[in-house]
Parts: C-alpha cells; sequence; structure tokens
C-alpha cells in the first residue's frame, strides 16, 4: 500500500451515546440518519464493548489501544486523572508515517505539560468535560471561547482544519463530541423536540433488581437520583405514586437526551455532506462509536460503570469505500482495545507492540477462516465514587454469559479504603436472561459454568497482565 492509496480517516467519538438510541441498532426512541447513512453504506458491530465503562479510562483505551492497567487511566479522580501522553498511541504512529493529524472537542485527558495531546498537527480541545453553551477550547496557544452550541462549533472545527489542511498528504481527524454528555443542554432549535410525544419507556423501567448483587441496590444512579439540573427545575407533579413518578422523571430525562442526539446526528451529516461535495467519500474512512455504552432509563437508571450490558455495550459503524460491504452485519466480541490497531491497519501500519487489541480489517474484508476473541474482559476501579456509589468490579462476557466480581474494594474515589464491602459474584445466562434480570451465580444447575467462566476470567487477566487484588480462585469441583 503507498501513501497514496492509504484512506484518510474520521473518527467521531460520542460521549455516552448508547446503541439503543441509534437507528442502526433498533433505536425505537428515536432516529439517527446521519448515522444510519453511514450504517447502510458500512459495516455495523453488533457486539462491541468499552473494557472500562467511564469517561477519561475509555478515551485512553482508545488512544493507545490498551487496557487501563497499561496506559494508566483507571479513573476519574486523584492521580490517574491525568494521562501520560507520551505513551504509544495510534495517531502518533500515524503521524509518524506522514499522515496529517488532528483533534477537536472532547479529550478528557488533562492538560498541561505532559498531558497535552501528542501525535496531533492540530488540537483544540474542551477543558476537561466542557460545556454546552459559549464553551471555552484549549490549544497550543491558550484559551479561546467560542459563541454558540458546542457540537455545532467543535463541526466548524473539523471543517475548517479540513480546508486547510495539506490535500497531497492523508489524514486522521479525531472529532470528539461533548454530547450526549450530562447535563442535557439541548440546541435551541431543538429545545421542543418530542415536547407532545410519550417517549416508549424500556420494559425494565420498574426492574427492582431482585436477585442482583448489593452493588446494585446501593447505586445511586435511578431515576430518584436525578437533580434539579438534570430535571431543569421543573417541580415533580404532586400526588404521583412512586411508580408514576419514575415514569415522569424518565420522560424529562430521555427527552432532553434525544434532544441533544439530534444535534450530534445533524452535524455528522453535515461532515458526510462535506465529504460528497469536496470529492473526498470515495477516499476516506469514517467511523462512529462513543466512549462507553449509557443507561436509558433500563433498570430505573441513568449513567454507565456497571458491567451489565447498557454501561458496556457501544456503538461502532464503520465505512470505507471499496472495502466494507454496504449494509453488512458483524456479530463477532470486539473491544475499544481494538480500535487503536484497526486504524493503523488501514494505514498498512503493524501494531504497536503494547497494544492489546487485534484489528477489525479482516473481518471488514470477509477474509475466511478468522479465529476470533470467544470472550471480553472488563474492569471498573472506581469503587464507590463519590457520584454514584458504585463499586468497583470485573468480568467476562462471553456470546452467551456473563460473570461480574464485587472484591468489595477498589480505587479512584475519595473514602474507597475505608468503606470495604463483602465481594459478591453474579452469574447472567444472556441467552434465556438477555435484560439480566436473574442472578444464576448460587444455581445448582449453573455450577459447572460457574466454574469454566471463573478459569476462563483469570485466564483473561493473566494474558492482559492485570491481577487486581481479592480475585477469588476457581471453584473447585465438588
Amino acid at each position: 500500500m503507498t501513501i497514496d492509496q492509504r484512506p484518510n480517516i474520521i473518527l467521531f467519538m460520542t460521549d455516552d451515546h448508547a446503541p439503543a438510541a441509534v437507528g442502526a441498532y433498533g433505536s425505537v426512541i428515536n432516529k439517527t440518519p446521519s448515522v444510519d447513512r453511514l450504517a447502510a453504506e458500512g459495516a455495523v458491530f453488533e457486539n462491541t464493548f468499552c473494557t472500562n465503562a467511564i469517561c477519561s479510562p475509555a478515551r485512553a483505551t482508545l488512544l493507545t489501544g490498551t487496557y487501563s492497567h497499561v496506559n494508566g487511566m483507571t479513573s476519574l479522580e486523584g492521580p490517574d486523572h491525568t494521562f501520560d501522553a507520551s505513551q504509544p498511541s495510534f495517531p502518533k504512529l500515524l503521524q509518524e508515517s506522514g499522515y496529517q493529524t488532528a483533534i477537536v472537542g472532547k479529550w478528557h485527558l488533562g492538560h498541561g505539560e505532559g498531558h497535552d495531546p501528542e501525535g496531533f498537527d492540530h488540537w483544540e480541545i474542551l477543558p476537561e468535560h466542557g460545556v454546552y453553551h459559549d464553551p471555552d477550547f484549549v490549544t497550543a496557544h491558550g484559551r479561546k471561547t467560542y459563541p454558540g452550541y458546542v457540537t455545532d462549533i467543535i463541526t466548524d472545527l473539523a471543517l475548517n482544519w479540513l480546508d486547510q489542511r495539506d490535500p497531497d498528504k492523508p489524514f486522521c481527524l479525531l472529532i470528539q463530541h461533548k454530547a450526549p454528555h450530562r447535563p442535557f443542554e439541548p440546541a435551541e432549535r431543538h429545545r421542543h423536540l418530542y415536547e407532545h410525544e410519550e417517549i416508549p419507556a424500556p420494559p425494565t423501567l420498574h426492574d427492582d433488581l431482585g436477585s442482583r448483587a448489593p452493588a446494585a441496590h446501593e447505586a445511586k444512579m435511578s431515576m430518584e437520583d436525578l437533580t434539579d439540573e438534570d430535571l431543569k427545575g421543573v417541580p415533580v407533579p404532586p400526588g404521583l405514586s412512586p411508580r408514576d413518578e419514575r415514569e415522569w422523571r424518565y420522560q424529562r430525562y430521555i427527552k432532553d437526551y434525544l434532544r441533544v442526539i439530534a444535534a450530534l446526528d445533524e452535524n455528522v451529516g453535515r461532515v458526510l455532506h462535506y465529504l460528497d461535495v469536496t470529492g473526498l467519500e470515495a477516499s476516506t474512512a469514517v467511523a462512529y462509536t462513543s466512549d462507553h455504552g449509557f443507561f436509558l432509563g433500563e433498570h430505573g437508571w441513568f449513567d454507565k460503570r456497571f458491567m451489565y450490558e447498557e454501561g458496556m455495550r457501544i456503538p461502532l459503524v464503520l465505512r470505507w469505500p471499496g472495502v466494507t460491504q454496504a449494509g453488512s452485519r458483524h456479530g463477532e466480541l470486539v473491544a475499544n482495545i481494538d480500535y487503536a490497531p484497526t486504524l493503523l491497519d488501514m494505514a498498512g501500519l503493524a501494531p504497536h507492540s503494547r497494544m492489546q487489541g487485534r484489528s477489525l480489517l479482516p473481518l471488514l474484508k470477509g477474509e475466511d477462516g478468522q479465529e476470533w476473541r470467544d470472550a471480553v474482559y472488563y474492569r471498573y476501579y472506581m469503587h464507590l465514587d463519590v457520584c454514584h456509589n458504585v463499586q468497583a468490579c470485573y468480568g467476562i462476557r462471553t456470546r452467551t454469559h456473563k460473570l461480574i466480581h464485587y472484591p468489595g474494594h477498589g480505587s479512584g474515589a475519595d473514602g474507597a479504603k475505608d468503606a470495604p464491602r463483602p465481594p459478591a459474584w453474579e452469574l447472567f445466562d444472556l441467552t434465556q436472561d438477555p435484560h439480566e434480570l436473574h442472578n444464576r451465580y448460587d444455581d445448582p444447575l449453573y455450577a459447572d459454568m460457574v466454574k469454566d467462566l471463573t478459569a476462563q476470567l483469570a485466564e483473561l487477566q493473566r494474558h492482559f497482565g492485570d491481577t487486581p487484588e481479592g480475585m477469588l480462585p476457581a471453584p473447585t469441583a465438588s
């Protein structure tokens, strides 16, 4: 592959965009015509997962192709919140091979000496999460404030850079949106969208959490935990039953979330239109993903963190003209450690030896005889985090089952060492129980499955070089 044959690359990374709010993933609550266009013209990966469902760690994994314990970004708080930008990353390797590289939007990996983006010819990033209206951006030359709506502005900055780039060199552009992160503040043009509609609620909105581990019962991420800021200061109507109040809160929550996504999808469309009119569409690979999943009322929750499907599942749509088969769908188990090796492979480059994922290119090309992983390893560190009181956990997700361990301690949250919890386990049979309502860990019928998955979990931890404290040995045969 010569430099002239290498594709341009555009990667959209959003924040908290759950597959359940993407049309191409079967959304029943909204439409996303621009992302769906990518899906219709490219490939959809139906079983893609993050390896640590929290913002900064997921972004570090995207760049480095490594788990949190390798790249050092395990948390949002404390010493593990600032990213060592000097470590190997796919943008650095692309840049070294002759690509022009740029990132605009959300970085959320710290900034300042040693933490500013490296491997990018151009960068303009939001400080931390940034704000939706009239946002500041950090650049190599200081701060700038732009009037307007952040999703529109990020797209403006991306298109401006595309206009100014060297047309004789391939490029890689990361467009990293703040949206749809809380608090959900729509653009003015979408402020009344869905106002007279009833958004369908998930079937588990009123889940009582039944046999789940204690971690689920003590988490503070239910509809009742939504703040006045989330509800935009609108008081709960008097006289509602607890069930009716939860449904009212869900409607307030989900409509603003979807309004923010409406602007997001419009701006994806702006970039696709730019590629069309400039003649770049045929030579540019475009991918759309999110840093992690998000609970959209499932189990009565919002936010992420947990290893349940809604927290760890993420969208991944990729269009590469001449390579991806239009409208194709892939069911293999994909993890966000695979992104960096894939993007490098697309450019004809080998992954860095430190990277822990695998290129998806053979799957995209439909190459026969590909052996693929049969499980994804996950680990969340922030034990009893100060926002949502979620326990640290780790586990394994196969095609048919999920095993989760809560060791009762972790790192990254104030007071965590002073708040141990008894260890706990969960096992879910995803074929019989796709909503993960029934913990089968202590069910004698699943004893062999527990034994096998616990051994497989330990093997994955050894493979990836992760040895969390409190890991229990595999159960012995009785």
